[in-house]
């Protein structure tokens, strides 16, 4: 048997794994699962598991009410599910002498800084005291709507937290193919993907199912978040044989994502991972260059076009002069005070402003490049 080529991994379960197709849990098959994650905990790999079917769970244990499509109900299946489902997952893992921890996210928790920094101290303690972490979105207290694809996502930002080596997003399908295999009988899996690009975002489609909330688009999101961190991405079938182990070995199985070389720090993770942007930057090429080439802080000079109603410290995208995402940071201005600094010189931001926070809108150490 091939070594462990991974020994940090997160394992992305969705709703169309844990439930086999049918309205509730298929437990034969979760032990199954179970039983490869013991076996490579034993083999001295570290196991984060995000797991979906909180709803699901609680349309089970409640006989499956017919209920509206409300927030409401959504949340209130998710807080009868989410115990049903940790119970469970409690009960498997126990069947191998491993205990289980569960953590609860929100976006809110990954947003602050300090927050997310006890986040992450909580999943390493847990995993340095020999215990599973279960990680689920906190859907029973959402504040927005439950969104497509929110658990393939938080998987990707808790690879991120415990900058694991390995993410893999186990679904309904083999991996990503180059065109519908529901529709094309010809469509071939895609082994590799090298470049996340429009192009391939259109062959990932929607959802494919109506018994989860995540299609094969928002796990190239999640796979672009993660790799850029430095973690490698697998999107492969939940019901594959042995896929959990054959993965952590290196097995050719479903689509890889490489991990992009120079993993990003600590800070830069957060800012990947943290908060949403508050606004857009657009620039102009000379700043561009500098960003992408020399790694360089962006200077108001650069900016030609200010979007959004921002404070000073907000997450801001940054655009070329074509539109296209370049890179994501946190600013030393806010909205008004940059509109009034785009295209100036840094030497007349005291005189324009009154008073300045330093020569640069966002400084290189606040800054990922994508």
């Amino acid at each position: 048997m091939n070594p462990l080529r991974y020994r940090r991994i997160v394992v992305k379960l969705g709703t169309s794994v844990l439930t086999s197709g049918s309205p509730k849990l298929n437990r034969a098959h979760m032990v199954e699962l179970v039983r490869q994650m013991a076996r490579l905990r034993q083999a001295g790999c570290e196991i984060i598991l995000v797991t979906s079917g909180a709803i699901a769970a609680g349309r089970e244990h409640l006989g499956y009410p017919t209920l509206p499509d409300s927030l409401a109900s959504k949340q209130m299946l998710a807080a009868v599910g989410q115990s049903q489902l940790i119970r469970t997952w409690e009960q498997l893992f126990n069947l191998y002498n491993l205990n289980v921890g569960q953590i609860l996210l929100t976006r809110a928790d990954l947003d602050d800084r300090e927050r997310y920094l006890n986040a992450r101290d909580t999943l390493n303690a847990l995993l340095d005291h020999g215990i599973i972490p279960v990680i689920n979105e906190n859907d029973a207290v959402a504040i927005a709507e439950i969104k497509v694809g929110d658990n393939d996502n938080l998987s990707a930002l808790a690879a991120l937290l415990a900058e694991a080596e390995l993410l893999m997003l186990l679904t309904d399908q083999p991996g990503l193919f180059d065109a519908d295999p529901r529709s094309n009988p010809d469509a071939k899996l895609i082994p590799e993907v090298q470049h996340i690009d429009d192009s391939l975002r259109r062959l990932a489609g929607g959802s494919g199912t109506n018994l989860g909330t995540g299609g094969m688009a928002t796990k190239l999101q999640a796979a672009d978040v993660a790799r850029r961190a430095g973690v490698e991405v697998v999107i492969a079938a939940g019901h594959a044989e042995g896929v959990i182990e054959g993965l952590t070995r290196g097995e050719a199985i479903g689509t890889r994502f490489p991990a992009l070389a120079c993993p990003l720090d600590g800070r830069k993770r957060w800012i990947l991972a943290g908060p949403p942007p508050a606004g857009t930057l657009h620039l102009d090429s000379g700043a561009v260059k500098a960003l992408v080439e020399k790694g360089s802080s962006l200077l108001p000079k650069g900016i030609t076009a200010v979007e959004g109603d921002f404070s000073r410290g907000c997450t801001l995208l940054l655009k070329d002069p074509e539109g296209h995402l370049i890179g994501r940071g946190i600013t030393r201005y806010g909205a008004t005070d940059l509109r009034r600094l785009a295209g100036q010189h840094s030497n007349a931001i005291e005189a324009l402003l009154g008073y300045s926070y330093g020569t640069v809108a966002i400084h290189r150490n606040d800054l990922v490049v994508l």
